[in-house]
This record gives structure tokens, sequence and C-alpha cells, in this order.
């Protein structure tokens, strides 16, 4: 999309920097879910408009395409920011993994998906305890950029974004795995109850916000979250499982 040189001009950066805002505000409203009490959405903007700046200023022509190393590292300053700012207690993260035990226990035991109430009784949990649970765990998983960089001999690191492929050019291998993959979440998100299914076809396909899913199926923006964790949660428990 983009062919810029590696030097840029005042104009040609005021330029970009417009092309690219609305990705910008439409990233950080879809991260609204994740974020932690001390931020907002206007200051994920901010950060993605850094992590933007920076793109351009690193940014080396011929390597990858401009628009997908800068989308790369807007979305990469952001979820830095989330974990920056990680407020998640270590007890908290250990409810969490009793949850994920939880629903792979109570699963090989009915043979079935558990129920809500179900998971809260065997964790003793009142079951709005059990949902405040489900989505203090939303704000808990951000991962950084720099978490990917491999190590690949003493004193040497692969940078990720020199691994980064040509969409327009995969291998049999890769795209056998991705359809392999593709399958088994299918088949999984197939096994979710159908209002769970919903949602994250709202979500991840159509792309509307909580709010947005919520008016369509007449619940509360909190109940679409609520739900929206569940699922999550019992695709990672099947997963690991």
């Amino acid at each position: 999309m983009y062919g810029y040189k590696a030097e840029l001009s005042e104009e040609e950066k005021d330029r970009i920097i417009k092309d690219f805002l609305p990705l910008i505000k439409y990233t950080a409203h879809r991260l609204f879910w994740r974020l932690p009490p001390q931020l907002t959405v206007d200051d994920l903007i901010s950060v993605g408009l850094m992590g933007l700046l920076d793109a351009l200023e690193k940014f080396e022509q011929g390597r990858v395409k401009l628009k997908t190393y800068a989308e790369f590292r807007i979305k990469g300053a952001m979820f830095d920011e989330l974990r920056a700012v990680d407020w998640v207690p270590r007890s908290l993260k250990k409810k969490i993994n009793a949850l994920k035990n939880t629903h792979i226990k109570l699963e090989r035991k009915l043979g079935r998906l558990p129920e809500d109430e179900e998971v809260a009784e065997a964790l003793e949990l009142s079951l709005d305890e059990y949902y405040k649970t489900l989505q203090d765990a939303d704000g808990a998983i951000a991962f950084r950029f720099e978490d990917f960089v491999e190590k690949v001999s003493a004193g040497d690191s692969l940078n990720v974004m020199e691994c980064i492929p040509d969409p327009n050019a995969k291998n049999p291998l890769s795209i056998l795995e991705e359809t392999d993959q593709k399958e088994i979440l299918s088949r999984l998100i197939d096994e979710l109850p159908e209002k769970e299914r919903l949602i994250l076809s709202l979500y991840y396909w159509e792309e509307l916000t909580m709010k947005e899913i919520g008016k369509v199926l007449d619940l509360t923006e909190s109940r679409v979250c609520q739900l929206h964790s569940q699922a999550l949660l019992r695709l990672k428990s099947r997963i690991k499982n």
C-alpha cells in the first residue's frame, strides 16, 4: 500500500499519520476490555501514535512493507504499555490457573462442558465472584513483541521483524500447518455453547465491539464480556487438555 522512502519529510510523516490514525483508534478501542483502571482509550491512542513515529524512524525500505511494519509497531507499543502497567497480583494469577484446571477436571468428570454454576461451586465461589474473576482475567494477558526475540546462539538473537514472511508467498508446509490449526480451532469452537460461539463470531469475524454485540444479543456489555471470557477459558482448557 505504501512505498515511502526511508528518509521522510515532515509533510510525508503528517500524511502517513493521518492515514494510520483510523487504524490506531480502531485498535485502541478493540483493546478497551483489557484496560486496567489507570489507562484510558485515549492513552492507548497516544501510545499507538508513538509506536507509529518509532516505526517511521526505524523503517528500512526493502525489508518489509511500511504498512506491515507500522501496524506491527503500533500494536506492539500498545501491548507494551499494557504490560508496563500490569496490575495483576499473584493471587489473581493463581485464581486464573485454578479456573483453567477446574474446567478440565469437570469436563472429564461430566463428559461435557461445565456450566458456570458448576465451575463456581467447584471453586467454592459465588457466581458473582466467579464472573468477577473472569472479568479480571481479561486484563491479565498482555504481550511484548520483545518476548518473541529468540536466542539462536550465545550472544546472538533473532529479531522477529526479520522473520515476517511475505503474506503472498506461503509455502506448502505453512499452508498445511495453518489449515490443520484452523480445523482444530474450528472444531473446538463448534463444541462451545451457541451463545458463546455467536459472541466469538461477532467479535473476531464481524469485528463488533462488546457494546455492539450486547445490542445485537440484547445483553449488557458486562454480560457479553463474561461470556467472551468464558468462551476463551473453555478453549484454553480444551487446548491444554
